[in-house]
């Protein structure tokens, strides 16, 4: 099994089959010209979200042509401030979002694990990996970011794996995200953390690694040929290169770590027939075809092809690292302990 990330229990898919069953609110699966519900949705939607505005603003009138009744607001940042504005608020007992849609898996366990989320299947998550959905239908993934490996054309023999970076090939030519305020470089040193240790954030302390902090800064220090290589999202690594970047992707030999941008319905929502319908919309061929197109991410949907060319999930499923419940746990429950090993490493 590939990614059992969102699975938290032995189940079937029957299990969510009958849940999408029972539920009221439905789209249309196929996407028509309008959504059919026994009330139609309308009133206030709001949306906290970590996906790229360029996306957002691509998916308003795909919104406005499903859901003519429905506003929809958005909070727009990244992952990080996103988890800190949802926190403020559930602390003052005042949550204004309806609907989640970041890249922070391990935010999505712990809140399920809280009874944060309300239940609801999508006639949509049918079509998902059901790796990617939470038999209990607290959550599931709407896309798909992917931490792969740069190079800089002409700057050598690219690194083949995320291993190389601490092989001593690659001393002080190398740059990586900071897990202490990236969501991605966070996950991304999870998965590193579970399968090396803390001798890898050591090793890549004594290689000289460059702590660029977030994606476009990576980016941007491989661009200026400040290091050769660097970790960093397949989404920002293919914008790139169509402007022109003199990067190449590198697929790392020792799997790609692949991050869920799940969806969830927050229990306190106060318009739980719109933000259904909402969901129903991102679900949708057409609101996944927005994804891959505008923002170069996967769609979970099996029947889309990747972005710029790559395979559609099935394929990329392939090419990752697996999530494991315990990878989950770990990132969940000691996310602090990782952190504070990467910076112990960088404080040397």
């Amino acid at each position: 099994m590939r990614i059992p990330l969102l699975v938290r229990r032995v189940g079937s898919l029957l299990a969510l089959i009958l849940l999408a069953a029972c539920r009221i609110e439905s789209a249309a699966p196929s996407g028509g010209a309008a959504v059919a519900q026994a009330s139609a949705p309308s009133g206030e939607v709001w949306v906290y979200t970590s996906m790229y505005r360029h996306v957002l603003d691509a998916l308003e009138p795909l919104l406005k042509e499903r859901l003519p009744g429905v506003q929809v607001h958005w909070y727009q940042a990244g992952s990080e401030k996103v988890a800190s504005r949802l926190e403020a608020e559930r602390a003052a007992g005042a949550v204004r979002a309806d609907v989640l849609v970041t890249s922070d898996p391990f935010l999505y366990e712990r809140l399920a694990k809280e009874g944060a989320f309300l239940r609801y299947a999508s006639v949509n998550a049918l079509r998902i990996p059901r790796t990617l959905v939470d038999l209990d239908a607290r959550y599931a993934a709407v896309r798909l970011s992917t931490m792969v490996l740069v190079h800089r054309v002409g700057a050598g023999e690219a690194p083949k794996s995320f291993a190389a970076l601490v092989d001593g090939s690659w001393k002080g030519r190398v740059a990586i995200g900071d897990p202490l305020t990236s969501g991605t470089a966070f996950t991304w040193a999870v998965f590193l953390h579970a399968r090396r240790g803390e001798a890898y954030f050591a090793g890549l302390r004594e290689k000289g690694a460059v702590v660029a902090g977030g994606n476009a800064a990576v980016l941007q220090k491989v661009e200026s040929g400040e290091v050769d290589a660097g970790v960093l999202l397949l989404e920002n690594a293919l914008a790139a290169k169509v402007k022109g970047s003199p990067i190449k992707v590198v697929w790392p030999e020792d799997g790609a770590v692949v991050i869920p941008g799940p969806v969830g319905l927050f229990a306190s929502t106060r318009n739980p027939v719109a933000a259904k319908a909402l969901v129903d919309v991102l679900l949708s061929p057409e609101g996944q075809r927005i994804i891959v197109e505008k923002g170069d991410m996967h769609a979970v949907d099996p029947r889309l092809s990747g972005p710029r060319g790559e395979p559609g999930v099935e394929g990329l499923l392939g090419r990752a690292q697996a999530w494991t419940p315990e990878l989950l746990e770990q990132g969940l429950l000691h996310g602090g302990d990782i952190k504070e090993a990467f910076s112990r490493a960088f404080a040397r």
